[in-house]
């Protein structure tokens, strides 16, 4: 049998913590003077930190007192490994997103959506003369058929003209369905 010194010391706790952690349940009450059992006292204590872990049991924090600080978290060399394991695979993506875009194979998105526009402008300007051009060469066309063909250019125009503005949506509207379907 222990003195709650015995087991704060088997613990790597303060006497004030086991006192708390007597308090609360957490630890088995003493049978008598110095009647801690130092084993069920650290069975106990492993069962309560083990359910800290997993959420299911929260810290006593009785009568204003806190957990101590000491108190080393069991998992936290393996919590490590994974945010150093995380970082290297975002790194690592990264260079290869570089690495493909330095050996164009692929471009990013705004280069994209930049040169399209600049192509969609230069549709709207041809669509622009297409019909003087006809006009020209086809003196025999009638003002009716021109009239059409003006509209109908106009309308292909307008949606050259918004295709830098609807290209992001576009792009979303497609990785959205990627997206589903995978």
């Amino acid at each position: 049998m222990a003195t709650q010194v015995d087991v704060a010391a088997h613990l790597d706790l303060s006497d004030r913590w086991v006192r708390e952690l007597v308090q609360s349940g957490v630890l088995p009450a003493s049978k008598g003077r110095g009647g801690y059992d130092l084993e069920q006292c650290r069975l106990a204590y492993i069962r309560h930190i083990r359910g800290q872990l997993s959420g299911q049991v929260r810290v006593p924090e009785a009568r204003g007192i806190e957990a101590p600080e000491d108190v080393i978290d069991p998992y936290i060399e393996q919590k490590r490994e994974q945010e150093e394991y995380l970082l290297t695979r975002e790194r690592r993506i990264g260079q290869q997103q570089k690495n493909e875009v330095a050996a164009r194979k692929v471009v990013p998105s705004e280069f994209a959506i930049f040169t399209l526009s600049k192509v969609a402008a230069e549709i709207a300007a041809i669509l622009d003369t297409l019909p003087l051009t006809m006009k020209r060469k086809h003196p025999d066309l009638e003002t009716r058929h021109l009239d059409t063909l003006m509209r109908e250019l106009a309308r292909a125009r307008n949606k050259a003209s918004g295709l830098d503005d609807i290209l992001p949506e576009l792009m979303d509207e497609f990785f959205d369905g990627i997206d589903s379907s995978a």
